[in-house]
């Protein structure tokens, strides 16, 4: 799973700094023009920790998180 930023551009979602294969199906999650979040400063933290984390490679797929949710649900 990846995590990528785009705009709008003559209808189509134009993709920043990603490169996804022909086929690739993406989810879309279009935020409000004046829609803002604030977090703590500790979830800011966090949030940035595992940002970074990610961009080191180190994810799980998404059948292993669902075998780990099972695990504790």
């Amino acid at each position: 799973m990846q995590l990528a930023t785009g705009t709008v551009i003559d209808g189509k979602v134009v993709l920043e700094g990603a490169n996804l294969p022909e086929g690739t199906v993406v989810t879309v999650l279009a935020r409000d023009a004046e829609e803002t979040f604030d977090l703590p400063p500790e979830l800011e933290t966090e949030l940035a920790a595992s940002i970074a984390e990610a961009d080191r490679g180190e994810t799980v797929t998404a059948a292993e998180l669902f075998e780990r949710l099972r695990r504790i649900a």
